[in-house]
């Protein structure tokens, strides 16, 4: 099957038409989406036109990253004539106007947008399902969620109903879904796309810590849609200028790479640290510098601390006084001592500017910590998150029983931490398979603004060196 960049190069090379790419991708989706549910707001009359106009383009001798390549996008971002709710009931009937700056980048860079792929309600939780849309499924099992926010998403691009997907990120909403489904996906530094058209209610204030970023069946893919989405909004473009990084190397032997499979604050299913020690054993063996990356990093439970206080607070936005209220209530009645990841994600949510003060400063120290870290060294990996796919059921509980020992289901976001915390780009790749036939990716961490790194070292882990 081929990827984004394969069709792209083949409709360039005159091998396929865009148009004729677009209907074979449509017959996919008729025979497929159905019994997935994965792509949720269609948009193919548009799509067939821009194909159309692609392969005129084409025939003139233009050529783009993307161009004629077909692709879906990511409820939550704004596709101009298309609803935006973030399966929200409330919003329901919204239209955007206008389309996001990732999308109008993508449409700019020749792709063709064949419609919008579903979320979890609100942007929250696993379980890939709202009131607006319905509950998507993974593509190797009906009873298995593919994960959240980007359910769809990773669901469509792994069931081969789209070539590529933005994705956006929070707490795990692109690595989380893309580990889940078995494909590629990148969390891009926090900033480095223009969050712009990713709103409710035309809010202008890019969230805190979310992060957008592409989702796709291959890393050079990614490489491919970062760079089109990438650099300074309108507003700041007459000052600033992209100039990415190149990856640091073109072959495993030449990465530094520290491994990190256990977390303080929560526990981690065996098969998914299994797959970090795989990938670990893939990279020594090709020759990369390959060491444990405990008392090198930053302190993971600072990190997460960190990264909860700021959530909380990012989570906040739109709350009402009597909703704050009652949040006041609940943290009155904690235990002074619980310092479990749901009581602090319960005393963020109303904490102090004060408080957020100290949290963000904080965040700036442990920011410049990982940036002495990666003078000597290339790379993290580590799990995407707790578990491999869940059962639906599993996803939409309360709580959930990893190891033999049960905890909060939204403990989840511990591993999201990591990079999230300061701003870190972060890759998953697909790396192997469950015994119960569940696929398991790893996270890699890069070096902030360095993007291109992780993700070329997904590329050259999955290529074998």
């Amino acid at each position: 099957m081929l990827d984004a960049t394969g069709l792209a190069e083949a409709i360039a090379a005159g091998a396929i038409s865009a148009s004729d790419a677009l209907e074979r991708l449509c017959g996919e989706i008729a025979a497929r989406n159905s019994a997935l549910n994965a792509i949720v707001v269609s948009d193919i009359d548009r799509a067939r036109m821009a194909a159309a106009a692609a392969d005129r383009r084409l025939r003139a001798g233009e050529r783009l990253p993307l161009l004629g390549v077909p692709i879906t996008i990511k409820e939550s971002f704004d596709v101009a004539g298309l609803p935006t709710n973030w399966g929200l009931a409330a919003y329901r009937d919204a239209i955007a106007r206008t389309d996001a700056v990732a999308v109008a980048r993508l449409r700019q860079a020749g792709a063709v947008v064949v419609g919008k792929t579903n979320v979890s309600e609100g942007l929250a939780g696993w379980h890939a399902t709202n009131p607006v849309y319905g509950r998507t499924h993974h593509p190797l099992n009906a009873d298995w969620t593919p994960g959240g926010s980007s359910s769809g998403a990773a669901a469509a691009v792994a069931a081969g109903l789209s070539y590529l997907d933005i994705g956006s990120d929070l707490g795990g909403s692109i690595r989380g879904p893309s580990h889940f489904c078995g494909i590629f996906g990148h969390m891009a530094t926090h900033g480095l796309i223009p969050l712009r058209g990713h709103v409710l209610d035309g809010r202008l204030a890019p969230l805190d810590i979310s992060s957008p970023g592409p989702m796709a069946r291959s890393a050079r893919d990614l490489a491919r849609a970062l760079l089109a989405m990438a650099g300074p909004d309108a507003n700041e473009a007459a000052g600033y200028r992209l100039a990415l990084r190149q990856a640091r190397h073109d072959a495993c032997k030449d990465f530094r790479v520290l491994v990190l499979d256990a977390h303080p604050m929560v526990p981690t299913d065996p098969s998914v640290r299994g797959a970090v020690t795989e990938l670990a054993g893939r990279l020594a063996n090709a020759g990369a510098k390959v060491e444990r990356a405990e008392r090198i990093i930053p302190d993971i439970r600072k990190l997460t601390e960190t990264y909860i206080a700021l959530l909380g607070t990012a989570l906040s936005i739109g709350q009402t006084e009597a909703e704050a209220a009652r949040l006041r209530e609940r943290v009155s009645d904690l235990a002074s001592d619980d310092d479990t990841i749901a009581a602090q994600r319960l005393r963020a949510a109303t904490m102090s500017h004060a408080a957020w003060v100290r949290a963000n400063e904080t965040r700036f120290e442990l920011r410049w910590a990982w940036q002495r870290v990666f003078e000597n060294h290339d790379a993290v990996i580590c799990p995407p998150c707790i578990v491999p796919a869940l059962a639906h059921a599993e996803a939409a509980g309360a709580t959930l029983t990893v190891n033999g020992q049960t905890i909060d289901a939204e403990d989840n976001i511990a591993w999201a931490a990591v990079a999230s915390c300061c701003g870190l780009p972060a890759t998953t790749m697909p790396v192997t398979i469950s015994g119960e036939g569940k696929p398991l990716g790893v996270q890699i961490i890069g070096p902030y603004l360095e993007d291109l790194t992780p993700i070329a070292l997904a590329r050259l882990a999955g290529d074998g060196g």
